[in-house]
């Protein structure tokens, strides 16, 4: 039986400490905008592996000062439950520059703090990748982040790590959320004397400093350039990456950029973009045009907690934008070249990259013999799967994910939209140094391990029961499949499908893993499946992912063509899609929607 609307408001009210959004909550009860309540309260905003990231409202669903507060009381119980001498060895918090994420920093602190927990609470504006890095070089306990990365400007989010310095898994994530339910009472109610605790350590410019200094250890040695000879642009998104990439541009030894003016400063409005994101269509225009003015060569973009980076090419007068992908794969082979002039043994250098990701680097891993291992996406799992290739006697210096996230060295097992920059300038910068650009590159590389063309997209589906149709579908329209109850297609765009991978917790299966055919990833919450198919003519296969998001209503697909021949490779996939479309997912008749 449903709680009734009235004790939501009644226990909001009871426990809410923030004057505002207590206001707002009365004001809403006091005009009846039942259906409002109702959105707002009825259901608990969900703490997941991503943390918490929802809209800055009053209510149960929303990000605010509650919610902040109770997170934090159930995460500083779980951590010292669960992790060793956690209240001296302390806990991160750093925060960006959105309406509320220094408060709700504070708030965090003030919350361990209360539980005589030492906290190293990052003095101003941070990227997200100064949180992990903090939490190994002080042997932290956890890390905790304000921020809601490239999301629309309404949002604010809480990114926990865990004592590995790597975003947290099961079962932390039901642990933790299950912790906060028994700490809803709030202890703190405000943090107006955080600052002034004993236990509230800064030592901010110390960890900048090693940073900078892990930063330094990226430089290619091998590389020669001269860091004026080629005009870079470069856009922050209104983020705070921008005082943080200048000083990796100087490390690397670069003459400054040229910053995007209208984007170069913290801005939690962000004035010029609807989504603060660099893949989003028309993100890069105005980085594009301050770049045709100063005659720029390249533009780079950071998103505006600068963990994911873009970047863009001038090819004779048109701006090629790199997907995630071409990028991942051109430093990997940047990481494959740095390690190889090392002399150490290829056979114990590693790279990591989500499955939704391109298979190029797999190539490229069987040709020059080096191990390439993929996992579920996020860096959660990039990460912690970097972290067992390391305790495995492997080197992992290079880890991605198609999503623009990109992972260098061995200090921040996260993506680093700044580490990222600074390996894409020298690169470029090199390149040019030898006559050539970074698109002419990524063409030669083709060349020797295969073109590989990617097409990703989604559905829109707001009907849990038609997504849940869908793919019982899928799983009983076609005749691969080795046990009771499995029929998964067998042929799709004219190809053979050769493999099939359903990832989906209570149907998880591996064609290619007999007898037990059990998958050797671990199962997703949501529908998640990969096929791999192949023509029977020619060269040409692709791999097609489909899952749910966890967000979003949407089901997505990645997929990715690769073979000899460019132009049937780019055909090959317009017909995977239709058929996808049409076929598998009957996109008409249950009125998905297309972006």
């Amino acid at each position: 039986m449903n709680t009734p609307l009235k004790d939501l408001v009644e226990e909001w009210l009871r426990l809410d400490p923030n004057e505002s959004t207590r206001k707002d909550v009365e004001h809403l009860w006091n005009n009846n905008a039942v259906g409002e309540l109702e959105r707002r309260m009825r259901t608990r905003i969900e703490f997941g592996t991503a943390g918490l990231r929802g809209k800055m409202e009053a209510g149960w669903s929303r990000m605010n000062d509650l919610i902040v507060i109770q997170a934090s009381q159930g995460l500083c119980a779980y951590v010292l439950e669960h992790i060793q001498n956690a209240a001296t060895r302390g806990v991160v918090v750093g925060h960006d520059h959105r309406h509320n994420s220094e408060r709700w920093a504070q708030l965090t602190a003030a919350a361990f703090i209360a539980n005589n927990v030492k906290v190293y609470l990052h003095n101003g504006l941070v990227h997200t990748p100064m949180v992990p890095f903090s939490v190994k070089a002080l042997n932290a306990a956890c890390g905790v982040m304000i921020t809601a990365s490239h999301n629309p400007k309404q949002d604010n989010g809480y990114k926990v790590y865990w004592e590995n310095a790597v975003q947290i898994i099961g079962p932390h994530d039901v642990g933790i959320a299950q912790s906060i339910m028994q700490h809803l009472e709030p202890r703190v109610h405000d943090a107006s004397r955080v600052m002034e605790s004993d236990l509230c350590v800064d030592c901010t410019e110390e960890m900048k400093k090693g940073y900078f200094r892990s930063l330094s250890n990226l430089r290619a040695k091998m590389l020669s350039f001269d860091g004026a000879s080629v005009a870079f642009v470069n856009t922050s998104m209104h983020g705070v990456g921008d005082p943080f990439t200048s000083k990796a541009f100087e490390i690397a030894g670069f003459s400054p950029y040229t910053p995007v003016k209208e984007q170069q400063h913290a801005d939690p409005e962000f004035p010029t973009v609807k989504f603060p994101n660099p893949e989003e269509k028309g993100a890069l225009d105005l980085a594009i045009a301050t770049a045709d003015a100063k005659g720029a060569s390249y533009v780079l973009a950071q998103d505006p907690d600068a963990d994911r980076f873009s970047a863009a090419e001038n090819c004779d007068g048109k701006w090629v934008t790199f997907t995630g992908d071409q990028l991942g794969t051109l430093f990997a082979y940047h990481v494959f070249e740095t390690y190889k002039a090392s002399s150490k043994p290829i056979g114990k250098l590693a790279m990591v990259a989500s499955t939704v990701s391109s298979k190029m680097v797999e190539a490229m891993a069987q040709i020059e013999g080096f191990r390439f291992v993929d996992c579920l996406t996020g860096f959660k799992f990039i990460g912690n799967t970097a972290l067992d290739l390391v305790q495995a006697g492997y080197e992992v210096p290079f880890g991605y994910e198609e999503a623009i996230g990109y992972m260098f060295g061995s200090e921040i097992r996260d993506k680093d939209g700044v580490a990222a920059t600074m390996v894409f300038a020298q690169l470029a910068a090199s390149l040019r140094a030898r006559g050539t650009t970074v698109s002419a590159h990524l063409q030669e590389l083709y060349r020797r391990y295969g073109y590989f063309e990617t097409s990703n997209s989604y559905f829109v589906c707001t009907d849990p029961l038609v997504i849940e149709n869908i793919f019982r579908k899928i799983r009983s329209s076609g005749d691969m499949g080795s046990s009771p109850g499995r029929s998964y297609p067998s042929s799709i765009g004219g190809l053979q499908i050769r493999s099939v991978v359903d990832l989906t917790e209570g149907h998880g299966y591996d064609s290619t893993n007999a007898p037990t055919y059990q998958p050797k990833l671990p199962l997703s919450l949501g529908h998640m499946m990969q096929f791999r198919a192949s023509s029977d003519s020619d060269d040409s296969r692709i791999v097609l992912t489909i899952r749910t998001s966890g967000t979003e209503p949407k089901i997505k697909y990645y997929l990715e063509g690769s073979g000899s021949n460019r132009q049937a490779v780019h055909n090959l996939l317009g017909g995977v899609v239709d058929d996808l479309a049409e076929d598998w997912m009957n996109a008409a008749e249950n009125g998905l929607g297309r972006p």
